[in-house]
């Protein structure tokens, strides 16, 4: 399903999971960033009939942010100030201006976005089973969102414009692996 160029480094999951707290945070603050980008799309002229999708998405977005506050709440952690993601603000610096344009462009990198959450959101799963069932067990139970997200992105971008989709793709896909390749130490999903 995915076409991603560039696999997450080996040693991801470990660094990342070294601050639990600090990553659920993260997690959260994607998600309630995720369904405000799906109702932000809705200003677009050429996403006016999938208006019910994007609130879809909304609704199972924040559904989701719903969880991961509980899941910080349970351990007794506190929901906190987003770190910024340098992966996230590269791929959104390579969308480009005019109604249509934009409007491709964006669902491209939601689409991104999205599969990268369910490629790493299945890491994390195997990496935490051993140590942290639950949450191995709650990030299991996202990957089948996130890849219907990334697909319903792709299909609405493919919609308005399918080779113009298909050449922001590719070109995004290879923002995705030079990003990808920049290290960081942030407990952070992307």
């Amino acid at each position: 399903m995915l076409m991603l160029r560039r696999s997450v480094d080996p040693d991801w999951a470990p660094r990342v999971t070294r601050d639990l707290n600090a990553l659920l945070v993260d997690h959260a603050h994607l998600e309630r960033k995720a369904a405000t980008t799906a109702i932000q799309l809705e200003k677009y002229r050429e996403l006016f009939p999938k208006v019910h999708a994007l609130n879809q998405i909304a609704i199972e977005e924040l559904q989701h942010f719903e969880l991961v506050l509980g899941l910080l709440e349970r351990r007794g952690w506190s929901f906190g100030q987003p770190q910024r993601s340098e992966w996230i603000t590269g791929m959104m610096r390579g969308v480009r201006q005019g109604r249509r344009e934009s409007a491709i462009d964006h669902l491209v990198v939601c689409a991104l976005i999205e599969g990268r959450s369910c490629e790493k959101f299945q890491i994390l799963a195997a990496h935490l089973a051993g140590s942290e069932p639950e949450l191995a067990r709650f990030y299991q139970s996202l990957v089948e969102s996130e890849g219907n997200h990334y697909a319903t992105y792709l299909i609405m971008a493919r919609e308005i414009d399918l080779d113009e989709t298909d050449a922001r793709l590719d070109w995004f896909l290879d923002r995705d692996a030079d990003l990808m390749a920049l290290r960081h130490d942030l407990c952070i999903l992307h």
